[in-house]
């Protein structure tokens, strides 16, 4: 059975557009898993330890035959890949790959939850999520109402081709 569902990119530390790209694309290739859509580039200020750069952020929408959990798995692969560091909780780091929504799929497990959690408190989560999929609904309210009621300051797109992430030099 193939389900959708929604990712939540980004990262501050080093050449973030380019490990976004490499991983989607990864992620890509992989059977289990096809990216159908990613949303536009932003860039957006630090958020729970503000002491660091500024963030990219970006979301994607695919299409997965994987269980929650081993589509957790695929996308921690990808961080992992991507010299991800998990030394500071909010801090800096090369990339961050969450699942914020499947499709028809409600947990709450002490390795994951979904929806996710904070997703509605993060305008760099919301933003990016509307930007590609505006009418997903989360809570009886369209994703697109959500992110215009976040507080957005600092919040920037970047201009991007819808295809950005498929170029291996995406830079």
């Amino acid at each position: 059975m193939t389900q959708k569902a929604w990712l939540g990119l980004g990262g501050n530390i080093g050449d973030v557009q380019a490990a976004m790209a490499t991983a989607l694309r990864n992620l890509d290739a992989r059977e289990a898993i096809k990216v159908t859509a990613v949303s536009a580039l932003f860039k957006t200020p630090p958020w729970g330890v503000e002491n660091q750069p500024w963030f990219f952020n970006c979301c994607a929408a695919v299409e997965t035959k994987l269980t929650p959990e081993n589509l957790l798995a695929a996308c921690q692969e990808q961080e992992r890949l991507g010299k991800r560091e998990r030394s500071q909780r909010w801090g800096p780091r090369t990339i961050d790959i969450d699942i914020l929504v499947i499709e028809g799929v409600e947990q709450d497990a002490s390795e994951l939850t979904l929806p996710h959690p904070r997703m509605l408190e993060r305008a760099f989560v919301l933003v990016p999520l509307a930007d590609l999929e505006p009418k997903l609904r989360i809570q009886s309210r369209s994703v697109e109402r959500w992110a215009t009621d976040s507080n957005q300051d600092g919040l920037e797109r970047i201009d991007t081709a819808g295809d950005w992430w498929r170029k291996p030099d995406a830079a």
